[in-house]
């Protein structure tokens, strides 16, 4: 929400969820060795491999949807749930001492993430789809 009580359009934080989605999913396929410097070395090169592809993915999802008339609803849902996902892990393995401290970071953006999301207003700005009103 801006100063002025307006909520932020969904489209445009759909646009920068998704670019954000798209670069944090794509940092550790391009350049492995500078990832694992900030968020520490893991066993299973597989495993972040796999959940930057999905992060990608999801980004990709986010930005496609943003230009659609109802495309701000199907982003809010993957925007909220990579992010309550990202977030509990975060915050479950960082205390257990298997991933480094560093993910707080990664665990405030998510909560600012959902915090947007959840700000942001679901309803399309050109009227309410499911009362038929434009």
């Amino acid at each position: 929400m801006s100063r002025t009580g307006v909520r932020e359009p969904a489209h445009t934080l759909a646009v920068a969820h998704g670019a954000f989605n798209i670069v944090g999913g794509l940092w550790p396929l391009l350049h492995l060795r500078s990832f694992e410097w900030v968020f520490g070395p893991k066993t299973d090169v597989w495993l972040q491999m796999t959940t930057g592809g999905l992060l990608a993915s999801a980004g990709v999802a986010q930005l496609a949807a943003a230009g659609d008339a109802q495309g701000p609803a199907h982003a809010r849902r993957v925007g909220l749930g990579t992010a309550v996902t990202l977030l509990a892990v975060d915050l479950v393995y960082v205390p257990k001492g298997r991933i480094r401290p560093t993910y707080l970071l990664d665990a405030a953006m998510q909560t600012g993430w959902i915090a947007a999301w959840l700000r942001s207003s679901p309803a399309r700005s050109t009227g309410d789809i499911r009362s038929g009103r434009r």
